[in-house]
């Protein structure tokens, strides 16, 4: 399973498989609830809509985008991209129901969630695997293998401006405060860009590529994996709080509990809970064992 898991407001847990299925399992129990096979391999992961439509893309050979039926797991509808783009960026959701999702055949596609019709496409110039975020003013931000992010009128998918980096992008865009954008790239460097105008704010440079995509506290620390086997913890001026050595590359995108506290994954085969505080300035360069480990940037356990 490549695809990351999705929660439905009444507890059912949606997921997707190499095997070309998408299954809905019981929260509590894990029983299968329903299973619908596509015609290729599900890395996307779901969304699933206010209405408990389940929006999921599919690959080769069948490269489609399916609407499913939360319940039931009857199929809706289905779009199929251009030229055999196959799906593995995720799919958003609009606040007027549009699902948005990227393809290999390199568009950026605007769906009805309703009824699956295309209400535009956008070209960049390489394939989109990287899952469309939406800002605050419902603009849509995407990264593109052409080493650029794109915003993009959620209307009309008018490209309001683009941004260059120095490598392929497949990380996921990511909205902070004051309408700022972070995104990581394959030239090593997370970058901050103006969501409005697309100047560059700021950019931090790790030792390898950046695939992850970055996660946002709650007092704007943005948190970013990197190829070189690092987390790290940056705030909002670009100033470094800590960072956090695991033993693999960390591809995997963080995510932040209730109580700060930040989880994220390793090529070492390993799960990491993470330990945060306010001061948010020491670092440790390996994990400890055992559940006393009190200062940032140290795990709880492994």
């Amino acid at each position: 399973m490549s695809s990351s898991p999705a929660l439905g407001s009444d507890g059912i847990v949606y997921v997707g498989s190499l095997d070309g299925k998408v299954y809905a399992l019981d929260g509590k129990t894990g029983a299968k609830k329903w299973e619908f096979e596509t015609r290729g391999i599900v890395e996307s992961s779901l969304a699933v809509g206010t209405d408990g439509t389940v929006y999921v893309g599919s690959g080769v050979p069948d490269n489609k985008v399916y609407a499913l039926n939360g319940k039931s797991g009857a199929k809706k509808w289905e779009f199929k991209t251009k030229f055999n783009g196959q799906v593995r960026s995720s799919p958003a959701i609009g606040s007027d129901g549009t699902v948005y999702v990227g393809a290999d055949d390199g568009n950026v596609y605007a769906l009805d969630g309703q009824s699956g019709a295309k209400k535009w496409e956008f070209e960049t110039g390489h394939n989109v695997r990287s899952s469309p975020a939406i800002g605050s003013d419902d603009t849509v931000y995407v990264s593109s293998n052409d080493n650029k992010i794109y915003a993009l009128d959620r209307k009309s998918g008018v490209k309001k401006w683009e941004f260059e980096t120095g490598g392929s992008v497949v990380s996921s865009p990511a909205n902070g405060p004051n309408d700022t954008v972070y995104v990581g790239s394959w030239d090593k460097k997370l970058y901050a860009i103006n969501g409005k105008s697309g100047g560059k704010l700021w950019e931090f440079e790790t030792g390898r590529g950046v695939g992850s995509s970055p996660a946002i506290g709650s007092d704007g620390t943005i948190y970013v994996g990197s190829y070189d086997k690092k987390l790290y913890a940056i705030n909002e001026s670009e100033a470094k709080l800590w960072e956090f050595e695991t033993g693999g590359d960390v591809n995997s995108s963080p995510a932040i509990g209730s109580d700060g506290t930040v989880y994220v994954g390793s090529n070492d085969k390993k799960l990491y809970a993470i330990k945060t505080d306010s001061k948010g300035l020491a670092n440790s360069p390996w994990p400890m064992r055992g559940q006393n480990a009190q200062h940032t940037g140290r795990a709880l356990k492994k």
